[in-house]
């Protein structure tokens, strides 16, 4: 299911962009942006089919369709430690909208953010689009670890919210139940609002315990916000996707409306809340042999860059992205610009613009395709030195 033969090059070079086939000339190897070259499940595919046959595709409510928002609790109860009702949930058209509009309800202009260093550029881009400013918590480029005292120390009267990604994007690392319990204990102390992005959350590996940042502790389920999204574990990123989570059901009740969901400003396709609700119901047993099958690229992936020479790897712990470590005196730039010139394959610098200051000296590849596409593509960054 998940080999060359498997994937629909055509169809990719016509609708994967992001950096992806349909951005890059002919012989190029995109192992950028986070988007799997492989199809959505059949399982998906119908269930968009049957929910559009009877010809309607009429206004939903505003907050989500209930199987949607049932379908998105029921997922986080049984595979996250969860405790959520399907009225805690609330349909937003990707998890990068809401991150954006949580730090929109959280921050006024001038408030500060504490955001880890590296991490996804959208963290720093949705504070900044609000008008708030960020404070950069050092993370360990290669295990994720936390400067906690570092955290503590960047927090000021000015001090609104801390921003988790968890697992953590590029690292792969996944914080355990006593690190975001420490997290809350901390955002209690200093009466701070948390957000956690939990986007990568089912792709885990070493089947290692996944826990939502809401459930470990009662300071935790305060002043907090989930986001969830379906386009790394399904596939479906063109559909933009997500949900915010939170157990506060005021509070939740206050964010939906200061971000005009109760009315027909914002909302999302109830088409694509069918196909998310279908991927969590329907379409586990596809995604469990993803999910295996990422697995074995992630051992792949190790394995060759271990032996290079040129890049020393970190091992995820989840995601399907790897960030190894340049180790021949190349910036993040020099080296990405140097493999898609020589190699004919593209991947992610760790330059400030993606990932911040603390990603420089590393690069990002992305393993969601075939095994032999990613062998080709490692031995290709490999063989261009």
């Amino acid at each position: 299911m998940f080999t060359n033969t498997n994937i629909n090059f055509e169809a990719l070079k016509r609708k994967a962009y992001n950096g992806r086939w349909a951005t890059l000339e002919d012989g190029i190897i995109p192992l950028t942006a986070a988007d799997p070259d492989f199809r959505m499940s059949s399982e998906i595919e119908q269930g968009i089919i049957e929910y559009i046959k009877d010809g309607y595709l009429s206004y939903g409510p505003f907050s989500g369709i209930p199987e949607f928002k049932k379908s998105v609790a029921e997922h986080f109860n049984t595979e996250k430690k969860g405790n959520f009702t399907p009225e805690n949930v609330l349909a937003v058209n990707s998890a990068a909208q809401g991150m954006f509009l949580i730090a929109k309800y959280v921050l006024n202009p001038g408030d500060e953010a504490i955001i880890f260093d590296p991490v996804d550029f959208l963290f720093k881009k949705t504070v900044e689009a609000v008008g708030g400013n960020i404070k950069l918590c050092a993370v360990d480029s290669k295990t994720g670890d936390i400067d906690f005292e570092m955290l503590v120390s960047l927090i000021s009267p000015k001090t609104k919210l801390i921003s988790v990604c968890n697992p953590h994007n590029p690292v792969g690392r996944v914080y355990s139940k006593e690190i975001l319990k420490k997290i809350s204990e901390i955002a209690a102390a200093h009466d701070l609002w948390v957000m956690s992005d939990e986007i990568w959350s089912d792709i885990v590996y070493d089947k290692k315990e996944f826990n939502t940042y809401s459930s470990v502790s009662e300071e935790a389920k305060k002043k907090s916000f989930t986001v969830f999204g379906f386009s790394k574990s399904f596939g479906i990123a063109g559909l933009r996707i997500g949900a915010v989570l939170c157990n506060d059901q005021e509070l939740l009740d206050d964010f939906t409306e200061k971000s005009n969901f109760n009315s027909t400003i914002e909302g999302v396709s109830t088409l694509s809340q069918i196909a998310a609700s279908v991927a969590i119901d329907k379409a586990k047993p596809w995604f469990n042999d993803f999910l295996t099958h990422l697995q074995h690229n992630r051992d792949l992936a190790h394995s060759m860059l271990s032996n290079s020479g040129i890049l020393t790897p970190n091992l995820p712990e989840a995601t399907f992205v790897i960030f190894p470590k340049i180790e021949n005196g190349l910036s993040s730039e020099e080296f990405a610009q140097h493999v898609l010139q020589k190699g004919k394959v593209a991947i992610v610098p760790g330059s400030e613009r993606w990932f911040g200051k603390g990603a420089e000296g590393h690069i990002r590849i992305c393993f969601s395709t075939s095994q032999e596409l990613l062998t080709e593509g490692l031995h290709r960054i490999i063989n261009s030195f």
